[in-house]
């Protein structure tokens, strides 16, 4: 059995051609599956659009609006890091949808992922940091507002503090949001998360998954009905936004130190892409590739 796996790569994103977003990391991820894992067209379905009301069951809805429009600031879009065109309305919206319906597929599966997602840094009324919509907090609003969950947990990995994540849930009693960034990357304000550890420049494999590891019984002992795992690969080694020094081998047993986790309590998973940015972005996509791999593996999924 192979879960089915939600992309948003079908929806173009129009970016200048000096822009330093690799965009097309998506792409080239999906096909990079197919490959390697030997999956099927079918294997893969494209990310449902999220609601105009579903965005604003967490942001505020000037803001919402603002995006739909094209009517934010230039400041604004600066911010975020995209320029303003229907394409990038639509492939956000696909972003966040996309991790709901993972989130749907992990509830009756127990592992469900999007090739896209683990948009932190999105915040109530502004984005940020290539991030418009938040879409961990849009699926467990959508998902508590349906009644299909009690306590959901968030693992972020990304080498970047999750902001729009500590802002957005920290303070709710049925989240707890646990990030591993760096200590002094981006952003430069970092909002408490329910359990922050902040990884000077250079940490290396064995210091990063030591302290991923003794971490996780405090998600243990908070129960979740659910994980939501940002698996952002930027603390690759030679990720040019990343400042730590893991290896794809460190990168590898973080990721199966998270879904041995996971499957072990039997909680359900939801695995999205988040940040990676090496250039050129092959290095990026194999990471991307292992951490399927691994998931497969993990929880036993083959052709």
């Amino acid at each position: 059995m192979i879960p089915k796996l939600y992309y948003a790569d079908h929806i173009e994103l129009p970016l200048p051609s000096d822009h330093r977003f690799p965009a097309d990391k998506y792409l080239k991820t999906r096909l990079k599956l197919k490959e390697q894992l030997g999956l099927a067209e079918n294997d893969f379905l494209p990310s449902p659009l999220a609601s105009f009301d579903d965005l604003c069951l967490v942001h505020d809805r000037a803001y919402v609006d603002g995006i739909f429009e094209g009517s934010l600031s230039d400041r604004a879009h600066k911010k975020i890091g995209f320029p303003w065109s229907q394409g990038l309305v639509n492939r956000c919206r696909a972003s966040t949808g996309g991790t709901y319906h993972a989130a749907l597929g992990a509830l009756r599966d127990g592992y469900g992922a999007q090739l896209a997602g683990g948009t932190h840094h999105a915040h109530f009324d502004f984005g940020a940091g290539y991030c418009v919509f938040n879409d961990f907090a849009v699926t467990i609003a959508k998902l508590k507002q349906e009644g299909s969950i009690g306590r959901v947990a968030i693992i972020d990995l990304d080498v970047h503090h999750g902001d729009g994540n500590a802002s957005l849930l920290s303070h709710k009693s049925y989240t707890f949001v646990f990030s591993m960034h760096g200590a002094k990357n981006y952003p430069a304000r970092k909002p408490d998360s329910d359990l922050d550890i902040a990884m000077e420049d250079g940490t290396g494999d064995d210091e990063f998954c030591q302290r991923l590891e003794s971490s996780l019984p405090q998600i243990a002992s908070f129960e979740p009905d659910l994980i939501l795992y940002q698996a952002g690969v930027d603390a690759l080694e030679e990720d040019r936004l990343g400042r730590l020094a893991l290896s794809h081998q460190g990168l590898i047993r973080r990721d199966e130190i998270v879904f041995a986790f996971a499957r072990a309590f039997r909680i359900p998973i939801v695995h999205v892409l988040g940040g990676g940015y090496c250039h050129p972005i092959d290095p990026t996509v194999e990471a991307y590739v292992n951490t399927f791999k691994t998931a497969f593996k993990t929880f036993g999924f083959s052709k």
